[in-house]
């Protein structure tokens, strides 16, 4: 095996690493409270949106403002991750995509609340540190404990905001389209 192979494969292993540690540190720092932590975690051009379009900010500043928003809603909250897959653009060794996928107990406005989340990601190397570059958030449903078992079958399980909104996913369920999850057979 060549030299470069080697050292190619070895910077793929580390950037996994790397990158794989990205949405536990996010899980981490959102529960923290941590702006710090977020302007750590993301590139200074970052995009973060929700699939809903209720959060949509660009460049680290208006993220870390959006953020501090929502934080005034919130108590405590408790994210966890459950898997994330990574894969890397054969063209570029500083970049890569990935999908994140979780859930979270959270107060939101007072009420106790859970959500099942995924976070489809952009990465970017940036002075040999990976850093988030976009994310999509979705949701599959986002409500108050005491209507989780009614609600977690209802296509209008997302309630985050006081009101019925149709959830993000399954898309299959909901008339969307999926084919974005194929980039990640390889």
């Amino acid at each position: 095996m060549l030299t470069s192979d080697v050292e190619a494969r070895l910077d793929r292993i580390e950037s996994r690493t790397a990158i794989g540690e990205l949405p536990i540190l996010y899980c981490l720092v959102m529960d923290e409270r941590n702006t710090t932590g977020i302007r750590a975690l993301f590139t200074a051009d970052a995009t973060m949106r929700s699939a809903d379009g209720v959060f949509s900010a660009s460049g680290i500043d208006t993220i870390v403002d959006v953020f501090q928003a929502r934080f005034d809603a919130l108590g405590p909250t408790n994210h966890v991750t459950h898997g994330h897959v990574i894969r890397f653009d054969d063209g570029d060794a500083d970049l890569a995509i990935g999908i994140a996928v979780g859930h979270a107990e959270l107060v939101r406005n007072g009420v106790p609340m859970v959500t099942a989340l995924r976070y489809r990601d952009v990465y970017r190397r940036v002075d040999a540190t990976w850093r988030i570059q976009d994310r999509l958030m979705s949701y599959m449903y986002y409500l108050p404990t005491s209507e989780y078992s009614n609600g977690l079958g209802d296509p209008n399980s997302m309630r985050a905001y006081g009101d019925r909104r149709p959830a993000d996913w399954p898309e299959s369920l909901h008339s969307g389209d999926a084919a974005w999850l194929e980039q990640f057979w390889t």
